[in-house]
């Protein structure tokens, strides 16, 4: 028996996605900040080690449910309109559509993402000056990082978008559509659509791999984000931290942090 894609309204997307979003990422916030601070710069010890794992937990809270509203509801919008720009999914592979649904999720929600992220690795890594988020924030908009969109008025808060949408695009191009898939064959094989909890089981399963093959981009956002290597020289971009991290740790540095993020 076929089963049949049901489309979520933007405003039910937009609620569950954000309480989704910000009860993930409260539950989990210690193992992101141990992944984190595996892929600090000054190693792990010194990043903090485990003490401390909910170091900048107010600013993950403070971004996650506008962030995860933003990707779920815009994923939930594009999928019928880019299906219909496509003649229909009945007349196309699903995927490209989820695909494509997901990148755009990803680039509207990497505009409060990735601010909340320059902030909390700072703080989760201790970095000089992140005692409180009222300090780190402060910090972060006097780096008037040329590099960085609109430096002159956000200051280092947007360091990383580029590589964070390079991250997440590819992540969404593998999970969403495996995702989706996941359900759909779920529902086939029972005759109804997957229950909660097991439309659960499937984004835990898609997520974990697509976690794994987007490591190394994640380090070099985190480094990009943290702005400079232990010895205090910042990075010019991310050809300049991939050359770097080559040369001076190796390339097995590109996968640190994967035990952490694949469980998160």
């Amino acid at each position: 028996m076929a089963v049949q894609e049901r489309h979520t309204p933007f405003l039910t997307s937009l609620l569950a996605g954000g309480l989704a979003g910000t009860t993930v990422d409260l539950a989990l916030f210690p193992i992101d900040t141990l992944k984190t601070r595996l892929q600090s710069p000054n190693g792990f010890l010194a990043a903090g080690g485990f003490r401390g794992v909910y170091r900048g937990v107010m600013a993950a809270a403070a971004g996650s449910a506008p962030g995860a509203a933003l990707f779920f509801g815009t994923y939930e919008t594009m999928k019928p309109v880019i299906a219909d720009i496509r003649g229909g999914e009945s007349s196309s592979n699903p995927a490209l559509t989820h695909m494509t649904a997901a990148s755009i999720g990803e680039a509207a929600a990497c505009l409060v993402r990735v601010p909340t992220e320059v902030v909390k690795s700072k703080m989760q890594t201790n970095a000089a000056g992140s005692s409180t988020l009222s300090s780190t924030l402060k910090m972060v908009l006097s780096e008037k990082d040329g590099r960085a969109f609109a430096s002159g008025i956000f200051g280092g808060l947007y360091r990383g978008y580029g590589i964070t949408l390079m991250r997440e695009v590819p992540f969404a191009f593998i999970q969403f559509p495996m995702y989706e898939r996941f359900k759909i064959e779920w529902g086939k094989m029972q005759g109804h659509d997957a229950t909660p909890l097991q439309a659960a089981a499937c984004g835990s399963f898609a997520g974990g791999i697509a976690a794994a093959v987007t490591t190394p981009l994640d380090v070099i956002k985190t480094r990009l984000m943290l702005g400079s290597d232990k010895a205090g020289v910042p990075y010019k971009g991310a050809r300049d931290v991939v050359q770097r991290l080559v040369n001076e740790e190796g390339s097995s540095v590109f996968l640190s942090g994967i035990q952490p993020r694949v469980m998160w």
